[in-house]
């Protein structure tokens, strides 16, 4: 398993934002993490890259605890993505993905040989020595996913990754998620587009009030549903607000 998240608890204050939640994902995966708004999303992603520490429970990555330095030794295997891709405005994509590599300790080379191969693939070449303050979100996250590629990560975590792409480009970023899992890697990606999860994801997990409501396959997925089969429809059936909520479970408005 890449990815190991046993009984993991974060509040804010009084507010339970994740309740013991527990996922393993693995080797060679797309892994879809899905729920809607206020479910616990970002505040799992967050803890799963370290910028956030659970208060309970542990997560480990690429077999290495993150906490400590084995955090440290996790976090140079992976690469995160977020919503709101960060560029340097006052950088060219190239120039950003120079420094992408220095960062990784990359030979010159390498990384040169690396982000060419990148900056053709997403579509980047024809603006990569403009400065990034002058980028479409698009754009942005385009470098933004070049940039967390650099280095070929064992794992890629990526929040909305299709958001403010065009066509062209998402059917390329698919593509490279395929290629990623089918050379050994893992892609644990959190999307409202479901179209996206049903198309390539091999597992999915639906997360509501904090708690994993559904994890598996979409055929797993569509035995949990009573009567519907596309994941839209389960997704809805699965995370009704008019639902029963679990027993003791907290009111949840983390904003995900």
């Amino acid at each position: 398993m890449l990815i190991e998240i046993q009984n993991v608890t974060k509040c804010y204050g009084r507010m339970r934002a994740v309740d013991d939640i527990t996922l393993s994902v693995r080797t060679g995966e797309v892994f879809a993490f899905l729920g809607p708004n206020g479910a616990g999303k970002t505040t799992t992603i967050k803890m799963i890259t370290g910028l956030l520490i659970p208060d309970a429970g542990a997560i480990v990555v690429c077999g290495h605890r993150m906490a400590g330095d084995d955090g440290r030794l996790a976090k140079s295997r992976m690469a995160y993505v977020p919503e709101e891709p960060f560029l340097y405005e006052k950088l060219s994509a190239r120039e950003f993905l120079r420094f992408v590599g220095q960062m990784y300790s990359m030979p010159f080379n390498q990384a040169e040989q690396r982000a060419h191969y990148l900056m053709d693939r997403l579509q980047i070449t024809a603006f990569a020595d403009q400065l990034a303050e002058g980028y479409s979100h698009g754009m942005k996250q385009r470098v933004a996913l070049a940039a967390a590629l650099l280095h070929e990560p064992q794992v890629l975590v990526v929040d909305e990754p299709m958001i403010g792409l065009d066509p062209r480009s998402v059917r390329t970023v698919k593509e490279l998620f395929r290629e990623l899992v089918e050379a050994g890697r893992t892609v644990f990606m959190s999307t409202h587009t479901l179209d996206v999860a049903e198309s390539i994801a091999d597992r999915i997990a639906i997360i509501n009030q904090g708690r994993i409501v559904a994890c598996g396959t979409l055929d797993e997925l569509r035995s949990k549903a009573v009567h519907e089969h596309r994941l839209e429809d389960i997704f809805l059936e699965l995370t009704d607000p008019d639902a029963a909520r679990p027993s003791g479970a907290p009111e949840n408005r983390e904003d995900a």
